[in-house]
């Protein structure tokens, strides 16, 4: 019995750690990921030609350096003023002073260095700093007009590693939690059968 739930836990186990593929994700967990080959993940809608809108989520060409296997935590997503049904990612919302007090808030800010990252280099290729923005949002905005034509965003960024555990993400841990019930279950089911044959038994 002992080497059947090794086997279950190592299986199991391998796919829940599995590599994170946009393409594979969810759509209420797209927006905001980042995949295990560090690209950003977009999640995208069409229409059929029965006239259905369909939801999906993408790779994109966006790399982060320091961030991979990241599923953004529904706290971040809150605490910045974000959604999980946001379709792409645009420019705009640095304009929003609603948004921009959410992300530039502390509780986003300094803990959520996925989101920010994102959010700063979108400030970088309209020709401002996220800082600047967060700290003076009508001189950041007369800089990016001052520097004419937005400067594309850099292709890739740098942020703070988080703890190993962020970085498998959430969908791994949800994995692996299953994975342990699973296992719970096995063995109680064991058990019970075990002391049904010895009731028999005697």
């Amino acid at each position: 019995m002992a080497l059947i739930i090794f086997l279950a836990f190592a299986l199991l186990l391998h796919g829940a750690l599995g590599e994170l593929i946009c393409e594979q994700l969810p759509v209420d967990l797209c927006a905001y990921s980042i995949a295990t080959s560090g690209q950003r993940c977009l999640l995208e809608n069409y229409e059929e030609k029965d006239g259905t809108v369909k939801y999906q989520c993408k790779t994109t060409e966006i790399f982060v350096d320091t961030l991979n296997e990241w599923i953004e935590s529904d706290e971040c997503v809150s605490s910045c003023g974000l959604h999980r049904e946001t379709i792409g990612v645009s420019s705009d919302t640095l304009l929003q002073p609603q948004f921009l007090a959410k992300l530039c808030s502390d509780e986003c800010y300094q803990a959520c260095p996925n989101i920010v990252d994102l959010y700063s280099n979108m400030a970088l290729g309209e020709g401002t700093y996220l800082p600047t923005l967060c700290t003076d949002p009508c001189l950041a905005k007369h800089q990016a007009t001052s520097n004419g034509d937005a400067a594309p965003a850099p292709a890739s960024s740098t942020v703070a590693r988080a703890p190993e555990a962020a970085i498998f993400g959430r969908y791994a841990m949800e994995n692996i939690f299953a994975l342990v019930i699973f296992v719970l279950n096995y063995i109680e089911m064991s058990y019970l059968k075990s002391g049904l044959r010895d009731v028999v038994s005697n």
